[in-house]
């Protein structure tokens, strides 16, 4: 078996969908025993360094991936854009939703990122 660098580990994962990194992450668990949340809790920054916690943020879109389709029905659902205003979005990027709740954002980034886009947090 080839020895996967860890980029192409990573390239692997940003193209899986939601779901299945966290089948993923069950089945590291399951099979060395490590919780990643722990480990991410160990490498966080001392005590007296604490980071201020973000309370908003705006939702990009940077690709609408191979579904575009699916993703234009998304953003119109998610916007009120018209068809050609959300089909503009898909094709070229841009913010989708500024200034959102951190929790209203995330459930935005994963309905997009289960549709095939490729969305970040800004």
């Amino acid at each position: 078996m080839a020895k996967l660098s860890t980029q192409e580990i990573i390239d692997a994962i940003k193209e899986m969908k939601i779901l299945e990194v966290k089948e993923l992450v069950d089945a590291m668990k399951e099979e060395f025993g490590v919780d990643p949340s722990a480990v991410a809790v160990a490498a966080a920054p001392a005590a007296g360094a604490v980071a201020e916690e973000k309370t908003s943020a705006t939702v990009v879109l940077k690709d609408a991936g191979a579904t575009k389709i699916q993703v234009i029905k998304v953003i119109r659902d998610i916007t009120g854009l018209g068809l050609m205003e959300a089909k503009k979005l898909a094709d070229e990027g841009g913010n989708v939703k500024e200034n959102a709740a951190m929790d209203e954002a995330n459930d935005i980034k994963a309905k997009l990122e289960e549709a095939g886009a490729t969305v970040e947090l800004a």
